[in-house]
């Protein structure tokens, strides 16, 4: 009876386990929509003919750390773009405002100081939305070390 009690206990592990909300499969979901590793280095996307740079240090990048932000913009932007800022958060979650202002480092790059919060739920997906007013948006989906 003991030698099927271990093969029972691994079985019924193997098949509860995963569907249970708010442990392994939640965090899986969120994996899938990370588009840039700021932990290797800057990454970069896509918007209205421009290609925006994001770049994070001290790396890796941490939560409850001061952390630069610096933004480099190459190709087409409105000659009287005002600075872009970041808010950040989480994907699917709304952790209240955080935004980082951005200013001025030198031609198309702006940098600003800010902090991610470490999440209570234990998700380490978190997002950089940078917005240029009156261009756009664009989303740098991204994990962190606790």
């Amino acid at each position: 009876m003991k030698l099927l009690i271990i093969p029972f206990t691994v079985v019924i592990l193997t098949v509860f386990l995963p569907t249970a909300p708010g442990h392994i499969s939640a965090g899986d979901k969120y994996q899938e929509m990370i588009n840039c590793d700021l932990h290797q280095g800057a990454c970069t996307r896509s918007l209205a003919g421009s290609m925006i740079t994001l770049a994070v240090t001290p790396r890796p990048v941490k939560a409850m750390q001061d952390l630069l932000f610096q933004v480099t913009f190459t190709g087409k932007l409105p000659p009287n773009a005002q600075p872009p800022y970041i808010d950040l958060g989480m994907p699917n979650m709304n952790m209240g405002p955080n935004r980082v202002q951005l200013k001025s480092a030198g031609k198309a790059t702006y940098e600003g100081r800010g902090v991610i919060v470490r999440c209570p739920s234990g998700r380490r997906t978190w997002q950089a939305t940078i917005t240029i007013p009156d261009v756009g948006q664009t989303d740098f989906i991204f994990d962190v070390v606790y």
